[in-house]
């Protein structure tokens, strides 16, 4: 979640700097939902991966664990949340821009609510993700839609960096999309995902 702002960094570790986790500390509750994929002692990608609720619950499943945001603030609240649940995350601060990606390298990816990059960031983000997977790996990816705007309960004030389908099939385009499905839920995800929301889910595997 590196871009859309002047500063993103400075942003994302204000926004951290509190001894609360802004998003809680339960995993996101799709993520959750597709468990039945990961395999334990395969290896998952956390991206821009916050207070570490995703990273942290990923590692409890048994998997190897790497995870990355540009806050430094975020990065630190997730590694003491690692150590409270007693699992080991490689943790990096990074932004998606100068993320790696290297190649077959995951057998999950999971991006939630990574949704502050602007188009042309967010194209080199997506084959990034697609790249660093395993042939047969999951990209697990949930996000909001236009939609959301009309909500205002979490996300960006900006419609170009939101997900519709036909974004998210041209973006995958080649690899199989297992699920894709757009819904409003009331998210209660501490106290900046908290409300109706238009949600997109999203489940690629890749050829």
């Amino acid at each position: 979640m590196s871009s859309g702002f002047a500063n993103p960094r400075e942003t994302w570790d204000a926004r951290f700097a509190g001894d609360e986790y802004i998003f809680g500390t339960a995993p996101n509750a799709f993520l959750a939902s597709q468990q039945s994929r990961l395999v334990a002692g395969g290896r998952a990608l956390s991206v821009a991966d916050g207070e570490g609720r995703n990273s942290v619950w990923l590692a409890r499943q048994g998997m190897h664990v790497t995870a990355f945001d540009i806050a430094p603030r975020g990065v630190d609240k997730a590694r003491a949340l690692a150590r409270q649940a007693g699992v080991t995350v490689e943790f990096h601060v990074s932004a998606v821009e100068d993320w790696a990606w290297t190649p077959d390298a995951f057998d999950v990816v999971a991006a939630i609510f990574v949704q502050f990059a602007p188009p042309a960031v967010r194209a080199r983000m997506f084959a990034g993700m697609l790249r660093t997977l395993k042939p047969g790996g999951w990209l697990l990816l949930q996000g909001y839609t236009p939609r959301q705007l009309e909500y205002r309960t979490g996300g960006p004030p900006c419609a170009e960096h939101l997900y519709t389908p036909a974004l998210l099939r041209q973006a995958f385009a080649g690899h199989e999309i297992v699920e894709l499905r757009e819904h409003d839920e009331v998210l209660a995800e501490g106290t900046q995902h908290a409300g109706l929301s238009a949600l997109i889910d999203c489940v690629v595997r890749r050829n």
